[in-house]
């Protein structure tokens, strides 16, 4: 897999700032004879290439769409990968409940003739499920397409990737196969060592840095053995806790602290951490957060969460409409008005308005 990163600042679904627990994976296909990654994902960053149209989805769009990832050809026609949204981050790729609880990522269609971009897309999907599934302790059962989710009642009305798969003697259920047989190659479950008593040991930079995951073992010899051939990298437990090689500032005694977004709220916790310096770190990079000792005190406040969300204004929208959608009443509207600074109920598409929190 050529896994590149290209996170979606500018558009509306990242600035949402909403978080789940990913319990699945949700396959989709662009539906679009364009299998350049240009097309969706910008600006170019040397290897993208130029999109002449500017109309990549990393900016203010009148449609609210964005997925997690997309899989497709460089300017130099090899496939790759691009993250384009924190993985834990809510997507709004399935238009129904699985946006919650599913990451999404699109393969890019060609004319969907191609055998042989077919089966270099394809083996690209393969691998970051099997990845993602590394990453989240999910297996290849959780893993479904489009079509798929509409029939299980979670997402909108759409066949794909089964108006594609089937052309080249693919299914899901061929896909997922496929993904089992990646993850039993990539295990290394080999040996008697036990596995920490919640899962995995997992292979990274460090514990707040989960792209930079190399593997996640039952064995403990074995991610040691990954490690060593990775100058850099760290072995951590399920909690956070890095066990190897030794944490500097930190030990196998060492007490943990804890990212949250309050010591009550234990569901949100982010990481439990030997080193203070990387509890610190997963603070900043989660808005709202603050780090806990083990009696539950405060040690360390991240950055503020914002106090307000965004929302583009589409044709037909009046400010009612949009309260009554995002915040729940159409009589808080007074509240959207206040917090933008506007003086009459005009608004106009494309206007990208402020939301209070809920």
């Amino acid at each position: 897999m050529k896994l590149n990163k290209l996170i979606f600042t500018e558009n509306a679904c990242y600035k949402a700032g909403r978080k789940i627990t990913p319990k699945g994976i949700m396959v989709h296909s662009t539906g679009a004879n364009n299998p350049w990654l240009k097309r969706y994902v910008g600006p170019d960053d040397g290897k993208l290439g130029k999109n002449q149209y500017n109309n990549h989805w990393n900016q203010p769009m009148s449609r609210e769409v964005c997925c997690h990832a997309f899989i497709g050809k460089l300017a130099d026609g090899s496939v790759a990968t691009y993250q384009v949204l924190p993985w834990d981050h809510r997507g709004w790729h399935a238009g129904g409940s699985a946006n919650n609880t599913h990451i999404g990522f699109e393969i890019c269609e060609d004319g969907l003739s191609d055998r042989t971009y077919f089966d270099r897309v394809y083996r690209e999907a393969v691998e970051l499920c099997a990845y993602l599934c590394r990453q989240y302790g999910l297996t290849e059962k959780n893993i479904i397409c489009h079509s798929e989710g509409h029939a299980q009642g979670i997402a909108s009305n759409h066949g794909d990737v089964m108006h594609w798969f089937p052309k080249h003697g693919k299914n899901m259920d061929a896909f997922r196969a496929a993904v089992k047989v990646e993850l039993a190659a990539s295990s290394g479950d080999t040996g008697s060592e036990p596995a920490p008593a919640s899962g995995l040991y997992r292979v990274r930079k460090s514990w707040s840095d989960a792209a930079s995951q190399l593997g996640a073992f039952k064995v403990l010899a074995n991610a040691t053995a990954l490690a060593d051939k990775n100058p850099g990298y760290a072995v951590f437990d399920e909690s956070g806790r890095q066990v190897y090689p030794a944490a500097s500032g930190g030990s196998a005694d060492s007490p943990l602290y804890r990212v949250r977004k309050s010591w009550a709220d234990a569901a949100t916790q982010k990481g439990a951490f030997a080193v203070l310096d990387n509890a610190k770190r997963c603070a900043d990079e989660n808005p709202g957060y603050s780090v806990f000792d083990e009696e539950g005190k405060v040690v360390y406040t991240g950055k503020a969460a914002p106090a307000y969300t965004t929302y583009t204004v589409k044709r037909g929208d009046s400010l009612w409409a949009i309260a009554a959608r995002t915040l729940g009443k159409g009589t808080r509207y007074t509240e959207i008005k206040k917090l933008n600074g506007l003086t009459s109920d005009l608004i106009y598409a494309g206007q990208v308005l402020k939301i209070p929190q809920k």
